[in-house]
């Protein structure tokens, strides 16, 4: 049975008696179908027609409480900071990004952590292609956001700027739409990524 993940904040004292706040998961049990599942679906129909090899990349876990009789984590903490959440090949080009969830017409860039940008940077300096999904779920819509315009976002709220981005500034050709049989094709849109560095 595939669980879903809730984050919560625990509590802990560190050695200098101070209160610290440390990122933890907590299981609830299966929530239905998410974006996670819909994009390791898509990476399984891309990998069998040999199109692309696109790998979860898992997040280490310190389990803190374990059910005795299911012998299921219950609760955990993160021991490091995640990079992104896929990573592969698309016809020998590499490609990694981070598949992230929005429920309005406006993404908060605090949903994206410093050291994940660093992280696509460098992969984009090696001639990989770095880049988001993006599911918004009050729209029932995938976009996949350039690692361009990401940093357009990303650069504008480092100068003081917004520090989030709305729909209506989207680039409306990077819309995913579902087609034969593969719930999110981000591949069509990164092919037009791929022409438009060319």
């Amino acid at each position: 049975m595939q669980q879903s993940i809730v984050l919560e904040k625990v509590h802990t004292m560190d050695s200098g008696r101070k209160e610290k706040d440390m990122a933890t998961w907590n299981s609830r049990g299966l929530r239905g179908s998410t974006l996670e599942e819909f994009i390791n679906l898509t990476n399984e129909k891309y990998a069998e027609h040999g199109l692309a090899l696109i790998q979860k990349v898992p997040t280490p876990i310190t389990p803190v409480r374990i059910d005795k009789e299911s012998r299921h984590i219950t609760l955990a903490y993160f021991d490091q900071k995640s990079t992104v959440d896929y990573i592969g090949a698309v016809q020998g080009i590499p490609v990694c990004f981070d598949a992230k969830e929005c429920h309005t017409d406006t993404f908060p860039l605090q949903n994206i952590h410093p050291h994940q940008i660093h992280f696509m940077e460098q992969f984009e300096k090696q001639n990989g292609i770095a880049f988001l999904v993006i599911f918004y779920s009050h729209r029932n819509e995938f976009y996949y956001l350039r690692h361009r315009k990401l940093m357009e976002f990303w650069n504008r709220a480092k100068e003081g700027g917004r520090k989030s981005f709305r729909y209506e500034e989207l680039e409306k050709e990077y819309f995913i739409s579902s087609k034969g049989g593969i719930l999110v094709p981000y591949l069509d849109v990164l092919q037009q990524d791929l022409e438009k560095r060319s």
